[in-house]
């Protein structure tokens, strides 16, 4: 029998923080941002709202693919959102709304949703889910808040906050996947993959033990 061709991740998303994770568990994904307006999905529940605009995003970046014979292509695509005091937030407008987030966020806590949405181009297979992740965030100071929001970073994520950058010393702790507040939960990705008869293994192209120089796989 002639080898199975190679398994191809792409990657429906410009966020630097979900491509760093796939890297840094051995995957080196291909990325093909999706440009979705996020704004024309409206719904009532964080869950239903993370994995539709998951689904789109990888819609999206389907169609402008063309597998071939010598390649097993999937798409990921995700989304997240932040439930917090009854609403459901991305991305905060601008500075000021970032900041008026902090303001009701410190000391208290919200639930962080990731929903994943993984497609299998040459078997025509959909694998979705979402992922949730409490977050408790410290009863940061005004000069803590403004001094984040003048970083720029709280503008550019889901709920203003990260745990993997600047905004990390002010989450006290999380229940939950780590990774699911990044943005991209690799345990989630992994029973995804399995529910499409393949194995998270099979994306390996790099592996890093230690301090090692990373080779390709193969």
């Amino acid at each position: 029998m002639p080898d199975a061709p190679p398994l191809r991740l792409v990657l429906a998303s410009a966020s630097p923080a979900r491509r760093k994770s796939l890297q840094s568990a051995g995957i080196e994904p291909d990325v093909l941002v999706s440009g979705v307006d996020e704004s024309l999905v409206v719904t009532e529940r964080a869950e239903d709202l993370c994995l539709e605009l998951a689904r789109l995003k990888a819609q999206a970046v389907l169609t402008r693919l063309r597998p071939t014979d010598d390649e097993h292509t999937l798409v990921l695509g995700c989304d997240s959102v932040l439930a917090f005091d009854g609403e459901i937030l991305g991305k905060p407008d601008d500075a000021a709304d970032a900041t008026r987030r902090w303001e009701r966020m410190r000391g208290r806590s919200g639930v962080l949703h990731s929903g994943h949405c993984l497609v299998d181009i040459v078997a025509g297979r959909r694998a979705e889910a979402v992922a949730s992740t409490v977050v408790h965030f410290a009863d940061v100071s005004d000069h803590e808040i403004a001094t984040y929001v003048a970083t720029g970073e709280p503008l550019a994520v889901a709920g203003a906050f990260t745990i993997d950058g600047l905004g990390g010393p002010f989450v006290e702790r999380i229940e939950g996947d780590p990774g699911t507040v990044i943005g991209l939960s690799l345990p989630l990705l992994r029973r995804l993959v399995a529910e499409l008869d393949l194995r998270i293994t099979d994306l390996w192209t790099k592996v890093a033990p230690g301090n090692q120089t990373i080779e390709p796989l193969g």
